[in-house]
């Protein structure tokens, strides 16, 4: 019997010893944009695995086996209208597909701007995606990711995060701490999904617009956070989806973001599907809506070099 404990010790210590997914803290100490509070982070599991309050932001790293690994990597942000992370649905599940075509995935579990915890609500999702995005860069010897393959990917609130990425990195919003927050934040692809992209009216979502900026934003604000408006020539290449009969989130979110990158010269490949409405994730249950994964990496292997 005491031998088959041994054994079975030495078994556990090898498989997290040899793991390919394990979690780290964006800060390790001196959380910025941060005020204590009485608030706790709360787990939801009823249905999808929802996070709220976060108070400790972390990215969960999934890593293929190193002879699958292509050198890409993917910054997945989860939706969740800027008040719950879709953590499993639109997180891990999406890291556990990327890392069967050999892709690294980084899930990020990002403070949400409802925190009572947080300093200034509207940059605080900003904040922990630009970490991100340089604590993977920084890493990304050690994770066999090349520096110039690393993406972000985001599901409809969190596609609002990503494409913020997308348009304004580089801007400055804290004092650099450390060797990481030197790294460049900008992401070599977006990817896209049912993305929510302007806060303008009718076509926003009001829930994200208001949780992020408030009920009674101004103009310039709106303009500010409306990012078809944002869009640069060095705008990364990006690959949208969309469902034409989305409700909270209509198509027209990403028409607008398409038209920008054209207008800048960015090609962008863009999928409208009929129907499946919002958040389908990777619709493993769907043929027609699944499709879109299949799309999305023959874009990846074509685009991204």
């Amino acid at each position: 019997m005491k031998n088959r404990f041994v054994l079975f010790f030495f078994l556990f210590l090898g498989s997290i010893l040899y793991s390919q997914n394990f979690t780290l803290k964006l800060w390790e100490k001196d959380l910025p944009n941060h005020i204590q509070s009485d608030e706790k982070e709360i787990i939801d599991t009823t249905d999808i695995l929802g996070v709220r309050n976060i108070q400790t932001p972390t990215i969960s790293v999934y890593l293929p086996s190193k002879r699958s690994a292509n050198g890409k990597a993917v910054v997945i942000c989860p939706g969740g209208g800027y008040r719950v992370l879709a953590y499993d649905w639109e997180g891990d599940d999406v890291a556990k597909w990327l890392n069967s075509n050999g892709i690294a995935a980084i899930v990020l579990k990002y403070r949400l701007p409802i925190s009572k915890s947080v300093i200034n609500k509207e940059i605080t999702p900003f904040l922990d995606v630009q970490r991100a995005m340089r604590l993977t860069r920084y890493n990304a010897k050690k994770w066999n990711i090349k520096e110039n393959m690393i993406g972000v990917m985001g599901f409809s609130a969190g596609g609002h995060l990503a494409s913020t990425i997308g348009t304004k990195f580089g801007t400055k919003l804290i004092t650099p701490i450390d060797s990481i927050d030197m790294m460049n934040d900008r992401p070599d692809f977006m990817i896209l999904a049912y993305p929510v992209i302007t806060f303008k009216k009718p076509l926003t979502h009001m829930g994200s617009r208001t949780a992020l900026i408030g009920e009674n934003a101004d103009t310039l604000k709106i303009i500010e956070y409306s990012n078809e408006l944002q869009v640069k020539a060095n705008t990364p290449p990006t690959f949208i989806f969309h469902a034409e009969d989305d409700k909270p989130v209509p198509v027209e979110n990403s028409l607008l973001f398409y038209q920008a990158l054209k207008e800048k010269s960015i090609q962008p490949e863009m999928h409208i599907y009929t129907k499946g409405g919002h958040v389908f994730s990777i619709s493993t249950k769907d043929n027609y809506l699944h499709d879109w994964t299949n799309r999305c990496i023959a874009w990846l292997k074509e685009y991204v070099k």
